[in-house]
């Protein structure tokens, strides 16, 4: 079987491409899973959730437990596949970081995610070696904020086939092994975090998915200096910040949460209740999630949102051209 993501192979692309429009969803509802309790999901539930993610990368579940359990995240993440987690330096010793705005002394406070401030596009870890790859994270909200603090999100393989669509030059700049470069991070010791170089769009070797390592920051990154490198960044920051049918704004309520295979997000700033802060449980692993049996998507994940590939297509499409291209 030709790999899809091979520019020599279109044939294979556009099979692929057709099959993965035509299960996206068409709003951000289409994402959400109602469950009765994320620590205990029943076969229907997580069968919703693993089709979801098959499908489109990610999954909303809704729940009405309310609470500040460390282990909500954890636990959902079990049923879906995820048990390899990442235990960053800025998370507690359980591996899960509370993202929420930090006091003025400690690490935290240096970061954005641990401010009210705006997060621009990104996907988590694309930092990290490429023995390290975040494949997948769940973000469970325990209180929102007062104001604002809403998540964009979308797909990385829409992104993928924007650019394809647009310039397969630009997807073949983009896999690179030097296309984006994240300089070394020092602290007082010296070099905390080595030069981590590497390709934006990539195939995981374990499942043959695409996977994708992005920051729309502007800030402590290096482009490959070439004309298609600069040309592929600059549409990829257009196309996020179109109005494209593949982008879906949520507002995650107490008790829902996110759980997905590293799509690209963001995040708007807000303003926070001080006697209730903002609080979110992130949680980052180097599995992704599990797909889903063959017994539980008959007609699916394709049938899940009920359109075509050639409607979906057509969207896409429109969406590209709409963007003024370098």
């Amino acid at each position: 079987m030709f790999n899809p993501f091979d520019l020599s192979h279109p044939m294979a692309y556009q099979a692929w491409r057709d099959a993965t429009l035509a299960s996206q969803p068409r709003q951000a509802a289409d994402l959400i899973v109602d469950v009765a309790d994320p620590r205990s999901l029943s076969r229907e539930e997580r069968d919703a959730l693993l089709q979801r993610c098959a499908a489109a990368n990610m999954a909303i579940y809704r729940s009405p437990v309310v609470s500040e359990d460390k282990a909500i995240p954890i636990q959902l993440a079990r049923q879906l596949g995820l048990h390899q987690l990442d235990g960053n330096w800025l998370a507690d010793e359980d591996g899960i970081s509370p993202i929420a705005v930090a006091a003025s002394s400690g690490d935290r406070p240096a970061f954005i995610p641990y401010t009210d401030r705006p997060i621009k596009w990104h996907t988590d870890g694309y930092y990290h070696p490429d023995n390290r790859p975040i494949r997948a994270m769940v973000l469970h909200c325990v209180r929102p904020a007062r104001q604002g603090g809403d998540t964009a999100l979308m797909n990385h393989e829409m992104a993928y086939i924007a650019l394809r669509e647009a310039n397969p030059d630009w997807v073949r700049a983009l896999m690179a092994p030097d296309a984006m470069t994240i300089p070394a991070r020092l602290d007082d010791d010296g070099i905390a975090r080595p030069e981590q170089a590497g390709p934006v769009f990539l195939v995981d070797a374990p499942s043959g998915k695409l996977h994708m390592r992005y920051t729309a920051r502007t800030r402590s990154i290096q482009w490959k200096d070439d004309d298609a490198t600069r040309d592929a960044v600059a549409f990829l920051a257009q196309f996020l910040a179109s109005d494209s049918p593949h982008i879906f704004r949520l507002r995650l309520e107490a008790g829902m949460g996110l759980v997905c295979n590293n799509v690209l997000h963001d995040r708007a700033g807000f303003v926070d209740d001080p006697a209730q802060p903002r609080l979110l449980y992130r949680a980052r692993y180097l599995d992704r999630i599990s797909q889903p049996s063959l017994s539980d998507v008959a007609g699916k994940p394709a049938d899940i949102y009920n359109h075509s590939a050639s409607d979906a297509l057509k969207s896409a499409k429109d969406a590209v051209d709409s963007i003024e291209t370098p």
